[in-house]
């Protein structure tokens, strides 16, 4: 109950109508720590108010050790056929909740008609009620209602409840037990139960044709319609009266016609004969055939129809929804996905390899798959077994299964490992990937993939590879396929052009920055700067090239950066050291250690600036004041103040500098 409730409830009682009712809702609502203003402008509907009577017996509610609390006001409040709604949980409440609230008791017949009336009707609605005008249909043999009657309101109905609480029949007048009896669901004018005579378009009634009794409750919960009341038939079939609050007719059809496509679209068989206002359902309490039509659930679900809409979209769309953290450590204990490349990659999760042209990413990532598939150590990383797809998109067919058998037997590795391994070829036949992943799911979905690997990502970009909007919506197709797979997802991409020794290895991929940001683990793979001579004497293969690979992580800690041959085809970890003390090509440390113009010492300091600022030109018409001071390991403020010494050889204008 929530200080919203309380005030919702106020409205359904009368001001002074009951003296000592008015002494309690006062205390009541100072308990519950409202102020007298709330009290006072409540009273001023009275009669008899007068101005500062309020304030007055305010200030001798002192409280007790048994005090009048909120719920009074909400017991009052219903005596007038207010609804209560819990907005504590966003006025939904369970299916397993108990009706009867705190008593949790089993609701007699009367209980439950009269809590019918009142979850959804107000007290001077009329009702209409078919109970000893019900026919036997001499062609199907189906007991079937007439018009029954409607001139009785609510108020009536619930004063005869009062009057008669051992018996429904005394109240609603007696049934045939073959028929049961019927309540139609909106309120009528008394005049007569037409659509014509309805007086407000509140509710829709929802009829499932086919499941158990069971399986309907669970698909009106999957669903989470907002209901106000849940009926059993006695038969078959579950009554779900559906909350549609329309302003008019012409918005009724409108609602009730959306409200049927979607759940016929989702696969629930309803009755698509339920559309109009004055439709019937099964009065709770009756009987048929001798069990109880019984009231299940009142006020369950989304608490209105456009909660239900804001639902509907959210899971249209795949959006979880809000919960909160306590409460979920409580309900769902923390789970991680198993690793599937340990201390690095976790089952579900996506990961980026990048790379530059022809740095043998195609045969890297072939390799991982295969080791993914035997469960051997990739580079320096074990791997768990399991089933891997392999998407082809850029090698003809043949040559791709000619690299595979070429791997294996490189590997080493027995028919029976790579057994797990699968592929789809798609060179000249690859669609953007937003038309790709349906295509996907459908024909892998409960396969039980452990990797999924998209080689290369440029084949079915949809959008402006630059903008991190496009390449968001992107990225965001990796994650249906996770979601809707379980796999993990592995993709490759190339590296933008130029050098790249001098960036951050987040920041070597084309396009927008989006691609250092959305996988949960990137790999880059640099080659490093090394002559001939040098791969000669320590590599077997004169066409052997060496390489780094880098890694950032969201899940692990991060690792060493790993120098590996790609001795083709292999990538093969350099566990002698070898590599060592190699830099990456471009990077500032591969070029002054080329140079021998290590920054330890350049002897004079205008000899040191020379050299510096020809490595910083790299072939352009002029060197930043940033290139320079990168290559000097200085700032560009040190970098300032030493062109004013060398003012004679050079000039520099708004950061850019010429020789003279």
């Amino acid at each position: 109950m929530t200080k919203e409730n309380i005030l919702e409830a106020l409205q359904y009682i009368k001001p002074m109508e009951d003296y000592d009712d008015w002494l309690r809702i006062g205390m009541a609502l100072k308990h519950e720590g409202f102020d007298c203003s709330v009290w006072d402008n409540w009273s001023k509907g009275a009669r008899n108010y007068e101005e500062g009577v309020c304030q007055k017996k305010w200030e001798t509610f002192n409280g007790s050790s048994k005090p009048i609390t909120g719920a009074t006001i909400i017991e009052i409040a219903k005596r007038n056929a207010y609804r209560y709604i819990n907005y504590d949980t966003g006025g939904c409440v369970d299916f397993s909740d108990d009706l009867s609230g705190d008593d949790r008791k089993e609701l007699t017949p009367v209980e439950q008609f009269r809590l019918y009336l009142k979850t959804l009707f107000y007290p001077e609605d009329h009702v209409g009620i078919i109970t000893e005008d019900a026919f036997q249909d001499p062609k199907d043999k189906r007991w079937k209602p007439r018009k029954g009657y409607y001139d009785k309101t609510v108020r009536e109905l619930l004063a005869s409840l009062d009057k008669y609480p051992d018996e429904l029949a005394d109240t609603v007048y007696s049934w045939k037990d073959e028929a049961g009896a019927w309540i139609r669901i909106n309120p009528l004018d008394g005049k007569d139960a037409l659509k014509e005579n309805v007086t407000r378009y509140e509710y829709t009634l929802i009829e499932c044709d086919e499941g158990t009794m069971e399986e309907q409750i669970e698909a009106y919960k999957r669903f989470r319609l907002p209901i106000a009341a849940m009926v059993s038939s006695a038969g078959k079939s579950v009554h779900a009266v559906v909350k549609i609050h329309a302003p008019n007719y012409e918005e009724y059809r409108k609602r009730v016609e959306f409200l049927h496509r979607y759940l016929l679209k989702h696969d629930l068989k309803i009755d698509k004969a339920n559309k109009d206002p004055n439709r019937m359902s099964r009065l709770p309490g009756a009987t048929r055939n001798g069990k109880v039509q019984k009231l299940l659930a009142v006020n369950i679900g989304e608490k209105d129809w456009f909660s239900w809409l804001d639902f509907i979209e959210d899971q249209d769309a795949g959006l979880p929804p809000i919960e909160n953290y306590v409460k979920s450590i409580e309900t769902k204990p923390i789970q991680l996905p198993e690793e599937l490349i340990y201390g690095v990659l976790r089952q579900g999760h996506k990961m980026l390899i990048a790379g530059p042209s022809k740095a043998g990413k195609s045969y890297l990532l072939m390799q991982l798959g295969l080791c993914i598939s035997a469960g051997r150590k990739w580079l320096k990383f074990q791997c768990r077994r399991a089933r891997v797809l392999y998407l082809n998109l850029e090698i003809q067919e043949e040559s791709f299964r000619k690299r595979l058998n070429f791997l294996q037997e490189s590997l080493k590795m027995t028919d029976g490992e790579a057994s797990n391994f699968d592929m789809w070829n798609l060179r000249g036949k690859a669609l953007p990937l937003n038309k790709l992943v349906p295509k996907l799911v459908r024909r892998i979905k409960g396969q039980n993939y452990g990797a999924i690997i998209i080689d290369p990502i440029y084949k079915v970009i949809f959008g402006d590879e630059n903008s991190a909007s496009d390449m968001g919506q992107f990225c965001n197709e990796f994650d249906k396929i996770a979601l809707e797979t379980g796999a993990s997802i592995i993709y490759c991409h190339h590296h933008s052009k130029g050098a790249q020794g001098q960036k951050n290895m987040i920041d070597r991929s084309s396009g927008s920055g989006v691609f250092a940001r959305d996988p949960d683990a990137i790999l880059d793979i640099i080659q490093l700067d090394l002559d001939r001579g040098f791969v000669l004497d320590n590599c077997d293969n004169p066409l052997a090239t060496g390489w780094q690979i880098e890694g950032t992580l969201r899940e692990f800690p991060p690792f060493e950066p790993i120098k590996c041959w790609f001795d083709f085809p292999l990538h093969v970890v350099d566990e002698k050291g070898v590599l060592d003390g190699k830099s990456p090509k471009g990077s500032i440390e591969a070029n002054l250690s080329k140079s021998s113009k290590r920054s330890v010492d350049y002897g004079k300091r205008h000899e040191e600036f020379d050299k510096a600022y020809e490595l910083a030109l790299m072939g352009k018409d002029y060197a930043t004041t940033k290139d320079i001071g990168d290559v000097l390991g200085v700032s560009v403020r040190t970098v300032q103040s030493r062109l004013k010494e060398y003012e004679d050889d050079y000039e520099s204008v708004k950061g850019e500098v010429r020789r003279r």
